[in-house]
């Protein structure tokens, strides 16, 4: 897939290794590199942008200062050595968030999500709704009403908060469609972030349902979740 990128972080050695990840694993075309917000928001003027990889602590003008005035076509991915920001992170609507030190795996599952919402012509958190076809009806579905959705089979089923929506699509594909706080825990279960009310033996509790999470899902989980901890 063919993007024109723009990476903006104050630390040379992290410009440099981004550079080197996008050149070896993508067809992504950088555009501009940057060393501070002010150079970011005049690179964007000049060049057509489709993602801009923003660190948030920079001088002049920080990342989310930075990103609340970006074009809203433009997609962003946070980098910052510092967890507690990824809260804030997501009144942008960022893709991803991505820790310091960035690693290969961690970059790759990050190029994923970035290249599915190009693919899907938006992220659907970006309008905050999307439309799923149910037999002859089209619905709309609110982001933040889903719950979790569950793999049933060849269908996947949108728990909400007042009803349930069977859609007939791969529980991978709803994935590459949610970005955070939706988040996979488990071969048959995506849950919302945003209505966990607890985490105990493995399993979380959303509403009155217990969903397992599994080996697979397990680390990137509590790298989210820890995060957010205090």
């Amino acid at each position: 897939m063919k993007l024109n990128c723009i990476i903006t972080d104050d630390e040379p050695n992290a410009v440099s290794l981004l550079e080197v990840l996008i050149c070896q694993t993508t067809d992504w075309q950088i555009v501009a590199k940057c060393f501070n917000g002010l150079e970011a928001l005049q690179a964007v003027k000049q060049h057509k942008t489709d993602l801009i990889f923003l660190d948030i602590n920079m001088p002049l003008l920080d990342g989310m200062s930075l990103a609340a005035l970006l074009p809203a076509g433009i997609k962003i991915v946070f980098t910052t050595a510092y967890s507690e920001f990824a809260a804030d992170s997501y009144n942008y609507s960022a893709i991803d968030y991505l820790l310091k030190p960035i690693t290969l795996k961690r970059f790759l599952d990050a190029q994923k999500k970035i290249e599915a919402a190009f693919e899907n012509g938006k992220s659907v958190v970006d309008n905050g709704y999307f439309f799923a076809k149910t037999g002859k009806t089209i619905k709309k579905v609110p982001i933040h009403d889903i719950l979790y959705a569950e793999s049933e089979k060849e269908y996947v089923k949108l728990v909400l908060e007042k009803e349930n929506i069977l859609l007939y699509r791969r529980l991978k594909e709803i994935e590459e469609m949610l970005a955070l706080p939706f988040l996979r825990i488990h071969h048959s279960f995506i849950i919302n972030l945003d209505h966990l009310q607890q985490i105990q033996d493995n399993h979380v509790y959303i509403g009155d349902k217990r969903i397992p999470i599994s080996d697979k899902y397990n680390e990137a989980f509590w790298e989210v979740i820890n995060r957010k901890k205090i």
